[in-house]
């Protein structure tokens, strides 16, 4: 037997030890090759061979190596090997490797190229790759070296030229097979269809669909229900009717798929009722031959319900899926759960997780991610963990969107300690962290201020070769306009225009040298976003003349405002009182196509309140109406304020009653704003009915209590005021925004000493640390009444909390022993009645018709008292 039929046998049997077959094939190639062609056949046979070897093995060095001794031998061997070796390389999804190889070919024997059909395999593994490079070369190699091309050739270039965009070029193409001896077929139109189909230029399609009989080719299924998809998801909902009635025509019956298109579109456009018919169409109406709905139709339906929230529907859509057994799949639980957590229903998201398993329907990780997304978006972080072991004990290792989605629910309620803990968790389990993990920290240290650890970060990511893009670029920008470094801020979006994301080098003495400016940064190019942020900072900073150089900027780089960056101009131009040059904007933003959001009308109305335009205000609220914008409690804020500011206060209690009626709850705000206007009108009998609102709805809150309290301080109001700061010190409240210093010297002034004196000692038994200035006018009044020994005894006790240097206005003794003491039941008092009131929204309207009704004078009933109600991420990894 020949020494190389011998050599291939073996070879052969040894394909699952790479290193030895790679001995093995060198030994075939160096036995001296002699003129039969038995010889040839044995390495030609061993070329495929030994190529899938070293692809499986991934020696990729010793490929490149196959090529330089299949160059060696004799050009008849030669030639046949290489095409071999490069066919392989493509087919394999090596199409970087299979064109260098294709290259160096091309090099080694110009004058010899290759047949039509290994351009085919490259071309096709390069556009399977997108690699439009390479796609674009091949093709002039082919025009130089004089092959002809076939359909299929052609076929392959106009598809790359439609997913690069170049239409224009693909329908060039398309026109001239003819010239280049190739007939269109029905593949041809279907690429150039599809392409025209994704780009939105569907009624180009339907001509080349209408052209196709000129070239004797019958249009096929696939042809038609790409047409019918993109009229449905462009809402031409009669030209696809139209469209599947030609297609009976032509003798194609339109087929699942082709309703499956429809319902797509359908879903994807909104038009979830429309669908939800054709869907009810196909489930009953066998009489007309149309197609049962398959696992894919359901499917798409049940994602389409819960996309727009309709979750009664899709809940009974789950249900008939169950009932038919095998149409509740591991893909239909993934789109139900994600449907439950979109709407906020985590328990049932949880619940369906376990029904999953119950059912032997192994979750895969996505169904995992999904529910842990969800809790940690809520704040339910404890709740994450919980199903992060319970993917763990199902086998599932957490991957790297597991443990970002942890990290950002910890860093979006403040827990940057636990989302520390969290990445050296990730990094033992070897799950390494990706430029979204990083991004989720980085944000999270410059909203904290944390400024040193986000520095810090980013060099680590820099030294990682993380991508640092868009996102990382607007991060760090947006920290540093927060953060009163404007300037530097705009160096850096000047500078990314030339150096990409290098430009965070520029960031200033601390930052230079973070980045490394020979990464490839240049794709990194400002975003709308990141003008977005430097626009409204410098509006912030009141620089507006800035501010609208760069938009002339944004403009000129062909980036086009949205509505947030106007609503930006129209809000800062509005709160510095230049209503003018708002509504000039205001014009400019509805020109070019950009609607009124409500944060436009807020903004207006703010600046038409200072202006006291009440009429003009009127009018917006009535465009909002008519465009269907539901106010908020903005809105009513701005409408509340401008009222009180111009003395209609009834009308702003009108507006009140009309946010309760419309289940807007008013806050704080609302409260304080009617609260300050009655005060300053000295109508203290309604203070007390707008005062028992806000309790009922706001909740018995420090904020409320010390606005009032400083309020009938204000207003003179003394005894009032000293009642409600008896309540807040029993419920234990800061003191920091209330002015007791005032009250206690009020209280001294008006021979009132013993109220003064009990409040001084009620403060310092329920352990509060507070302005040592408070003891000074009791320990004078004290003393000039003669009780030496009880002005002593405060002016020690003023000395010691003088000594300990800080005012804290807060409780600083074991806080559970407070809870053990008995609140005091106050009667007699009205202010003693409202403050220990149940919370509740409806008596809330009712008083609130008794302000409007009698302006004070009516008197308030009695309600049932209150009941009790980061930064060693990477150190010493590699």
């Amino acid at each position: 037997m020949d020494q190389r039929n011998k050599l291939t046998k073996a070879l052969i049997k040894n394909t699952h030890n790479p290193t030895l077959a790679w001995h093995l094939f060198k030994r075939i190639l160096s036995i001296p090759t002699s003129s039969s062609s038995i010889s040839s056949r044995s390495i030609l046979r061993s070329i495929p061979i030994i190529t899938h070897i070293l692809i499986r093995a991934k020696m990729i060095s010793q490929i490149d190596h196959l090529q330089q001794l299949l160059l060696q031998q004799p050009q008849e061997v030669s030639h046949v090997s290489l095409i071999a070796l490069i066919r392989i390389l493509a087919k394999s999804g090596l199409s970087d490797l299979a064109f260098s190889q294709f290259q160096s070919f091309r090099s080694q024997v110009p004058a010899n190229p290759p047949p039509v059909y290994l351009y085919n395999v490259v071309l096709e593994s390069s556009l399977r790759e997108d690699k439009v490079d390479s796609f674009s070369w091949l093709y002039k190699d082919m025009v130089v070296a004089g092959v002809s091309p076939e359909t299929y050739t052609l076929n392959l270039l106009i598809a790359g030229l439609c997913d690069s965009g170049r239409f224009e070029d693909a329908r060039e193409v398309f026109d001239k097979m003819g010239v280049k001896g190739c007939r269109p077929n029905e593949f041809s139109f279907g690429i150039l269809v599809r392409g025209y189909c994704r780009a939105g230029l569907s009624m180009r399609a339907l001509e080349l669909l209408d052209g196709m009989g000129s070239f004797g080719v019958q249009p096929n299924k696939v042809i038609y229900n790409t047409l019918i998809s993109s009229f449905c998801r462009e809402g031409r909902n009669d030209e696809a009717e139209r469209l599947v009635e030609r297609m009976r025509e032509d003798g194609l019956f339109p087929d699942v798929v082709t309703f499956n298109s429809r319902i797509s579109a359908l879903c994807s456009a909104g038009k979830i009722l429309e669908a939800s018919r054709i869907f009810r169409d196909m489930q009953i109406d066998e009489e007309l031959g149309l197609p049962r709905p398959n696992i894919t139709t359901f499917n798409l339906m049940l994602e389409g319900f819960c996309k727009e929230g309709m979750l009664e529907e899709a809940k009974t859509l789950v249900e008939s899926m169950k009932r038919n057994g095998n149409l509740m799949e591991l893909e239909s639980y993934n789109i139900w759960l994600l449907g439950l957590v979109r709407n906020g229903k985590l328990l049932e998201a949880q619940l369906a997780l376990k029904e999953m398993v119950d059912k032997g329907i192994e979750p895969n990780i996505y169904s995992f991610n999904t529910v842990m997304d969800g809790l940690c978006k809520n704040g339910l972080i404890s709740d994450a963990r919980m199903i992060m072991g319970l993917m763990i004990s199902s086998g599932i290792g957490p991957d790297t969107v597991t443990y970002s989605t942890l990290l950002h629910g910890c860093c979006s309620t403040g827990k940057v300690l636990k989302a520390n803990n969290i990445l050296h968790e990730m990094m033992r389990r070897g799950c390494s962290p990706n430029t979204y993990t990083c991004n989720i920290l980085l944000h999270s240290l410059w909203k904290e201020g944390r400024i040193f650890e986000a520095e810090k970060l980013l060099q680590k990511m820099n030294e990682r070769s993380y991508d640092l893009d868009n996102v990382t670029c607007n991060i760090v920008i947006d920290g540093l306009c927060k953060s009163g470094k404007l300037d530097e801020a705009v160096e850096i979006v000047k500078g990314m225009w030339i150096h990409g994301s290098a430009a965070l080098g520029n960031l200033g003495n601390s930052f230079i040298g973070l980045v490394d400016s020979s990464s490839n940064g240049k794709k990194c190019l400002p975003d709308l976003i990141t003008y977005s942020i430097i626009i409204n900072g410098l509006c912030k900073a009141g620089r507006l003349d800035e501010a609208r150089k760069k938009f002339i900027e944004m403009m000129g780089k062909s980036l086009h405002p949205d509505s947030i960056i106007y609503d930006t101009f129209i809000h800062s131009f509005c709160k510095h009182g230049k209503i003018s040059s708002a509504f000039r904007v205001l014009k400019d933003m509805e020109k070019r196509g950009c609607n009124k959001s409500l944060q436009t009308y807020n903004s207006l109305i703010l600046g038409l309140g200072s202006k006291n335009q009440i009429f003009e205000i009127y009018g917006l609220l009535d465009d909002m109406k008519e465009k269907g914008i539901t106010p908020n409690i903005c809105t009513y804020n701005n409408m509340i304020s401008c009222l009180c500011e111009g003395g209609r206060i009834k009308d702003a209690t009108s507006l009140l009653d009309e946010m309760l009626q419309k289940g807007i709850s008013p806050n704080i705000s609302s409260f304080r704003l009617l609260i300050k206007a009655f005060c300053k009108a000295s109508d203290f009998g309604v203070v007390k009915e707008v005062f028992e609102i806000a309790l009922s709805i706001c909740g018995h809150k420090e904020a409320l209590y010390s606005l009032m309290f400083n309020e009938l301080l204000i207003g003179g109001e003394v005894s009032e005021a000293k009642e409600l700061f008896d309540a807040a010190l029993d419920r234990c409240f800061d003191l920091g925004n209330f002015q007791y210093n005032d009250l206690i010297e009020k209280l001294c002034k008006d021979e009132m000493l013993e109220n003064a004196s009990d409040i001084l000692h009620k403060m310092i038994d329920k352990g509060y640390r507070f302005d040592p200035a408070s003891f000074m006018p009791v320990i004078d009044g004290l003393g000039k009444r003669g009780k030496k020994h009880d002005a002593d005894e405060l002016a020690e006790r003023m000395m010691d909390m003088a000594s300990e240097g800080m005012v804290e206005n807060k409780i600083t003794r074991n806080e559970s022993a407070f809870n053990r003491q008995k609140r005091n039941k106050f009667s007699g008092s009205d202010w003693q009645t409202i403050i220990h009131r149940d919370d509740g929204s409806g008596l809330a309207l009712k008083a609130l018709k008794r302000v409007q009704k009698g302006w004070g004078q009516g008197s308030i009933s009695s309600l049932q008292p209150q009941k009790n109600d980061f930064l060693d991420y990477w150190e010493g990894t590699n």
